[in-house]
């Protein structure tokens, strides 16, 4: 498992703050979501891939998310008991709106083969 810290502004928008944060697990099946529960809102990445978004229809709280042909999926931080932030690996600083902490792995973009 590996947590990412992502400044884009997409992750800043959907988290409403400063960067977003998921835990990276291998992918699973995931079974059509039932409509009334889990909603799914796809988007294009800032690389060009189709990235699909798992939702709760009642309060609009991002689950996980994920690229079908990707062999992990990400999931969001806060649907998690407990995730610690050492050795997290901060991505697309070049659209940081915060200081980035010194000593940690960063990238400007994605690293090289992707994030999600």
């Amino acid at each position: 498992m590996a947590i990412y810290v992502c400044h884009c502004s997409e992750c800043r928008h959907q988290s409403s703050s400063a960067f977003g944060v998921t835990a990276i697990f291998p992918t699973f099946t995931i079974d059509p979501p039932h409509e009334v529960a889990i909603g799914i809102y796809s988007r294009q990445t800032l690389s060009g891939r189709k990235l699909d978004c798992y939702f709760c229809t009642r309060c609009g709280s991002r689950l996980m998310h994920k690229c079908n042909e990707d062999e992990t999926l990400s999931v969001k931080a806060g649907c998690l008991d407990e995730f610690d932030l050492k050795g997290a690996v901060h991505i697309w600083c070049k659209e940081a709106i915060m200081e980035i902490p010194s000593g940690v792995e960063r990238y400007q973009e994605e690293p090289r083969g992707g994030s999600l």
